[in-house]
């Protein structure tokens, strides 16, 4: 009579590294259930019931994407389907950021969140509209727009969804509404007790009848008004009022916020990524703290058949191919260490949520979330959306996950083909 398993799944052959607790080296992980239930150096003996290769793999804990946004339908052609994003795409982890709103978050709870085989959370819009349509209408983000007490309630209410507060500071709204907006947004975080997470670069145009805001004076309102904690997205943004200034430089003001005031900086690559901007915010020693995608209906192409509604007219086609082992890729061609970029995925976003005693990391008894990564050598083409081009010797492909247990082959249509230089 032979034996029952010892595991359901023994993952093998597998380069470990993890970021959280510095794990680093050549170990199998058994999974029994959902749980990870040993990680030693050779269980490639031992009795499972399915034998998962990852020779000349990396396998990481569930890679965490802190940029999606997957509220699909409700927000139009904004919203893509969550595990086209997530599990298809080796991510076991999604922060849609400000989809939901205080009066939708009921939706993304029962229709986004509990059917979807990607765990996804949400930092909750400071709009009442959320992210309808990709907010396209820049006259439904006013002051008049936001409602702090009702948000504050419903972020309350929710907290195992709601990790934060989405707002944007830039100079479209600032030529209507100035600070008004993002003050609000900074209310509601502070009361929640949760990171407020601010869109930098500029989204809308700028008011008729307004005069163009200096964009680097935004940047100097802004800064006294967010705390250790709150995240700013898109350093690498080619549109004005981002991290680098009009004469070129990195503002003094933001760099003092982010290397002593405890900001945390997320890539949220998106369209806005530019590698003129990135090299020069690398170099001037700014690192990002987690590395958001920021895929939507806008920015990716989904085939036929896969999403129809997501495949109408798109206001925005012709964005760069990416997603997030893209933008992986990127940094480390820009020059940071791979251990700095796949924390950025891990352990790092794990603590931004506060659930760094569930997720991020390997441990026996916890939830088995588990990415493998293809570290691939050759001649590469990246391309971002101010008309760059560079050729890379690395590039960083998802190979398969699992999440809580569950094993996923990468079919997503969402990662781009390799471009060969």
């Amino acid at each position: 009579m032979n034996a029952a398993p010892t595991f359901d799944k023994v993952i093998v052959n597998g380069t470990v590294i993890d970021p959280a607790t510095g794990l680093k080296g050549r170990y199998d992980i058994g999974i029994t259930g959902d749980r990870i239930a040993a990680i030693e150096p050779d269980l490639g003996s031992a009795p499972a019931a399915q034998r998962i290769d990852a020779t000349d793999l990396i396998v990481i804990p569930g890679m965490i994407d802190t940029h999606a946004h997957v509220y699909q339908y409700v927000t139009g052609r904004f919203g893509l389907d969550p595990d086209m994003v997530g599990v298809r795409s080796g991510v076991t982890t999604l922060i849609d950021q400000g989809g939901p709103s205080c009066m939708t978050i009921g939706g993304f709870r029962n229709y986004i969140a509990k059917p979807s085989k990607s765990r996804v959370l949400c930092f909750i819009s400071a709009y009442l509209v959320g992210g309808l349509e990709g907010h396209l209408y820049p006259d439904l983000y006013g002051p008049n727009g936001v409602n702090a007490e009702h948000t504050i309630r419903v972020a309350k209410e929710n907290l195992d969804l709601v990790k934060g507060i989405k707002a944007h500071a830039e100079i479209g709204g600032q030529s209507r509404w100035g600070m008004d907006v993002i003050k609000i947004g900074k209310q509601i975080a502070k009361e929640v007790g949760v990171p407020l997470y601010i869109h930098l670069g500029q989204l809308w145009p700028t008011a008729d009848s307004a005069p163009i805001p200096d964009a680097d004076e935004l940047i100097r309102e802004l800064i006294p008004i967010i705390e250790e904690g709150d995240m700013l997205a898109h350093p690498f943004t080619r549109h004005p009022g981002g991290f680098v200034s009009a004469t070129g430089e990195i503002h003094p003001i933001l760099f003092e916020a982010v290397q002593k005031g405890g900001v945390k900086v997320d890539v949220g690559h998106g369209s806005h990524f530019s590698f003129d901007v990135a090299r020069k915010v690398i170099d001037a020693g700014i690192i990002p703290y987690t590395l958001g995608a920021d895929m939507h209906g806008y920015n990716v192409t989904v085939p036929a058949g896969e999403d129809d509604d997501v495949r109408r007219s798109n206001p925005f086609a012709g964005v760069a191919p990416f997603n997030l082992t893209i933008a992986m890729s990127e940094l480390l061609h820009l020059g940071v260490d791979l251990d700095d970029i796949l924390a950025m995925v891990t352990a790092n976003p794990a603590k931004i949520l506060r659930m760094d005693d569930e997720i991020g990391s390997l441990q026996v008894g916890r939830e088995a979330d588990i990415s493998a990564l293809r570290l691939e050598t050759g001649r590469f083409k990246l391309l971002d959306n101010a008309g760059g081009e560079e050729i890379c010797d690395r590039l960083i492909t998802p190979a398969f996950c699992l999440r809580a247990g569950e094993h996923f082959e990468i079919d997503s249509p969402l990662v781009p083909d390799k471009i060969a230089a």
